[in-house]
């Protein structure tokens, strides 16, 4: 069988490691993958939004499954397009894509089918969302609306903040035309926690549950990133919890997909907050969440390939999904100055020293030609490797470890943090910290 996977993260870095552990691929494909992903799939230079040229390589190779990572290609309509050219596609359709597009979209949703969540309401005009500044407290919540790389959302704590930020998102266009609405949310106070969920028209199974960081400095403290770390399972979960959390938010989620003909195939991303009240949906993502899959996938003891295609022929709910007792934890190393701006181009170090059994998933690297007389970058010594490993983003490695408890496993993770380097290095040294109340970090 021939797999295309779409992206070049540290989801698609992932997700390739777990398909390549299938005997039933012939060939593994990533576009445009990276450094890491290198090592495990045939890297094609096709960006991940360059729709035409994935489906004319699909065509070409005569792929049999492809594998959407980024949310923009999903909701540009990449799975209608592929699917069009007879491929299977596992992510959903560009309908479907909406749930992660537009946060309105979602909270409709959400309210139309009961399902618990925030307040809301939604503003198009900056004059009147200037005048309902504080509408429902501080801090105030504001969401652009549309797709910002998990960037666009604003916990502002009082009015001044508040002020400042509709300016920038509606005034100054910050987040470009994501914010041309904003969404204004209620404040949950709780404990955050992630759920992944395979979903066909039929079926909904949550994966193993996963905990997730969001502000770039220790004790949730700065802006919102993309995510700086996650373990797996979550430990605020409990069977009571997770009972509550599949009558009240995966069973009416699923009624309303066929409800509304939403006929999604692919993974359905839950942020939850904990509430005294009970769990409350955050956020809808439409795929994988990164880096949550990271610490998820590397738990898996199931062929993957398996469950992504039960899921695109609507068979999900005859497949047996098996998880290791080993607790994750991944710690995600950035670049200095993230989530704002940042340099690229610095040489990555002690990859080579890392711990055979320690995964370190790449998410923003790339080769680069090394001077003459350069030490190899991966083992530091005079190898003769012409080419060494550099950073391309502002998130660069997820560096994953498993272990026999939850401790074990952190500490195994930070261990091997500390042997790789590069300029301007930085990640949180609070990952997989147990008590974490009072967090909103998914609003």
């Amino acid at each position: 069988m021939k797999v295309l996977v779409v992206g070049g993260g540290g989801r698609e870095h992932a997700i390739c490691w777990k398909l390549a552990q299938s005997p039933k691929i012939d060939e593994l494909y990533c576009a445009p993958g990276n450094a890491g992903i290198a090592a495990v799939a045939e890297c094609v230079d096709i960006g991940a939004e360059d729709i035409e040229g994935i489906c004319g390589f699909a065509a070409d190779q005569k792929i049999d499954l492809a594998v959407i990572g980024p949310e923009v290609p999903l909701a540009m309509g990449i799975t209608d397009a592929l699917e069009a050219g007879g491929v299977k596609v596992f992510g959903p359709n560009k309908k479907c894509s909406q749930l992660e597009a537009s946060k309105s979209f979602t909270k409709d949703f959400l309210a139309r089918h009961d399902i618990p969540t925030a307040g809301y309401r939604e503003f198009t005009d900056k004059d009147e969302l200037m005048n309902a500044v504080g509408i429902y407290g501080y801090p105030m919540v504001l969401k652009a609306d549309g797709l910002a790389a998990g960037k666009g959302v604003v916990i502002a704590e009082n009015e001044a903040d508040a002020k400042k930020s509709i300016e920038e998102m509606m005034g100054q266009k910050v987040f470009g035309a994501a914010a041309d609405k904003v969404v204004v949310e209620e404040f949950l106070t709780g404990v955050e926690a992630s759920m992944l969920c395979f979903v066909d028209e039929n079926t909904i199974v949550p994966m193993q549950s996963a905990q997730d960081y969001k502000r770039i400095f220790d004790q949730d403290k700065g802006p919102n990133t993309g995510g700086m770390g996650t373990y797996s399972p979550s430990l605020v979960f409990t069977p009571e919890l997770e009972q509550q959390i599949r009558e009240r938010i995966l069973e009416p989620t699923l009624r309303g997909f066929q409800e509304d003909g939403l006929d999604f195939k692919g993974v359905l991303f839950i942020g939850l907050m904990i509430t005294e009240d009970g769990p409350a949906v955050i956020e809808f993502n439409n795929r994988f969440g990164d880096p949550e899959t990271q610490s998820v996938l590397a738990r898996m003891d199931s062929d993957l390939l398996d469950i992504f295609l039960a899921v695109t022929e609507n068979r999900l709910a005859d497949v047996e999904i098996k998880w290791k007792e080993e607790r994750a934890v991944c710690v995600v190393l950035a670049s200095g100055g993230y989530p704002g701006s940042y340099a690229k181009g610095k040489l990555i170090k002690g990859l080579g020293d890392v711990e055979e059994d320690v995964i370190v998933f790449h998410a923003g690297t790339k080769f680069a030609e090394m001077p003459e007389g350069s030490k190899c970058a991966v083992c530091d010594d005079d190898c003769g490797l012409k080419r060494g490993i550099v950073t391309a983003g502002g998130r660069v490695l997820g560096v994953t470890a498993l272990g026999a408890t939850h401790e074990e496993a952190r500490a195994k993770a930070y261990e091997n943090v500390k042997r790789i380097s590069f300029e301007g290095i930085q990640y949180r040294t609070d990952i997989g910290v147990v008590d974490r109340r009072n967090s909103n970090n998914l609003q």
